[in-house]
């Protein structure tokens, strides 16, 4: 069957072209909104004009392994631009400042020295989560890079890249299956910085005031929803007590509970989530909690599965987030399991010299995700959002913000403001 593009469509296939066969610029930047169709024109133009075929001449990453996921659930074959550009560093020493060789604290990742010659073209899907240093070490391999992002979505919350400020062409037009999508619909609207009213659109999206959440419903829903996000940490909070509370989890259960959502809040890059180390437990990664054992020193372990994997790792993590409100282990600080089974921090003499230490890691974080900010949910999509509106937080912001959480539904959505 013949494939018949929009306009829109054909302009930036068009471009595309010209920029990978007749020019010597190395990056190409598409910016798309939601509902224009780029991730399936991006598929057709690797097929059908460039003639190449992902996972051999072209490879797709994403800045993000939940974002690399999602792409995976499509079928589209998908790693993270950290796998493909770094390495681990095997020099576990350091030369401190006076010039004596120290063991190092933390992992060290380098950039490769050179990636699979067979490589033409990589495609950056999310583009505009790629941070300045990211940008430079993957445009130092002089491979043809293709990015791909939505430039009305959220900038990243530190750093800066300039890739979707000044995009080579920007898809503005909702393809026709999309057009009638209640979802797009009103995330247009939130981009256009556009009133969005109180009511229902379809059989997909409904949007209600504060007031009229409540009750059965304000329960059965939250209790439903895939994922809750808002824009404040005080409502994530606040929602994330009330949805335990749902879920008859005993108030005195400060720790997680067997089963419990969480999203991860630190870099552990020391933590592979797979065998073949394509993705790591990264900040916010959101998976479930499995076999929680709680230690000494504000310190746990458990079994944390991301919710794109099958396995679980075991990881030692700060309770004092949840016991007290605050972490007690700052970044770097390491948790040492001695020959007992205990695990204690590095800082724990008293218990380092009675026994054994049989290994050591970083202390990661994590917090409860039933609600998380819009932010953390950038790069992945959920079948039925729940989307708490505090846009009016973010000043200048705000319509991106509202976008960018209406976005992350791929199927219902509730919107309460």
């Amino acid at each position: 069957m013949e494939i018949e593009l929009t306009q829109d469509q054909e302009n930036a296939k068009k471009l595309i072209a010209e920029w990978y066969f007749n020019t010597d610029n190395q990056f190409f930047v598409l910016s798309g909104y939601a509902g224009t169709g780029k991730t399936f024109l991006i598929d057709y133009v690797v097929r059908n004009v460039l003639r190449l075929e992902i996972g051999k001449g072209v490879v797709f990453v994403s800045p993000t392994g939940k974002a690399a996921a999602n792409l995976l659930k499509n079928g589209t074959l998908a790693g993270t631009v950290h796998s493909l550009i770094y390495i681990r560093d095997g020099d576990e020493f350091d030369v401190d400042e006076n010039g004596e060789i120290i063991e190092r604290e933390e992992i060290k990742f380098i950039k490769r020295e050179k990636i699979d010659e067979n490589i033409r073209l990589i495609i950056v899907d999310e583009a505009s989560m790629i941070n300045e240093e990211m940008l430079y070490d993957l445009l130092s391999f002089n491979v043809k890079c293709l990015f791909c992002g939505d430039g009305a979505q959220l900038p990243p919350v530190s750093g800066n890249c300039p890739l979707l400020s000044k995009p080579n062409y920007t898809m503005t037009e909702i393809v026709r299956q999309a057009a009638d999508n209640p979802i797009i619909q009103v995330a247009t609207l939130a981009r256009r910085g556009e009133y969005i009213p109180y009511g229902v659109y379809g059989d997909s999206v409904c949007v209600i005031s504060k007031k009229a959440f409540k009750g059965s419903d304000r329960q059965r829903l939250l209790m439903a929803a895939d994922q809750v996000l808002c824009g404040t940490n005080r409502t994530r909070n606040a929602l994330n007590q009330e949805i335990r509370k749902y879920k008859n989890i005993p108030e005195d259960a400060v720790l997680p509970v067997e089963g419990e959502k969480l999203i991860c809040t630190l870099n552990d890059w020391e933590k592979p989530l797979d065998k073949e180390e394509k993705f790591h437990l990264v900040n916010g990664i959101i998976g479930i909690a499995e076999n929680v054992k709680e230690s000494i020193d504000d310190l746990a372990t458990m079994e944390f599965r991301a919710d794109f994997m099958q396995a679980s790792v075991k990881v030692p993590f700060d309770t004092g987030i949840f016991e007290r409100g605050r972490y007690r282990h700052g970044y770097g600080n390491r948790a040492v399991t001695l020959a007992n089974g205990t695990v204690v921090s590095e800082y724990n003499t008293e218990m380092l010299r009675k026994f054994r230490a049989v290994s050591d890691e970083p202390v990661c974080r994590f917090e409860f995700a039933y609600a998380v900010t819009c932010h953390k949910a950038q790069g992945s999509e959920f079948d039925f959002v729940i989307v708490f509106d505090e846009s009016w937080v973010f000043g200048e912001e705000r319509h991106r913000w509202l976008y960018t959480a209406i976005t992350r539904a791929k199927e219902k959505l509730l919107v309460i403001r």
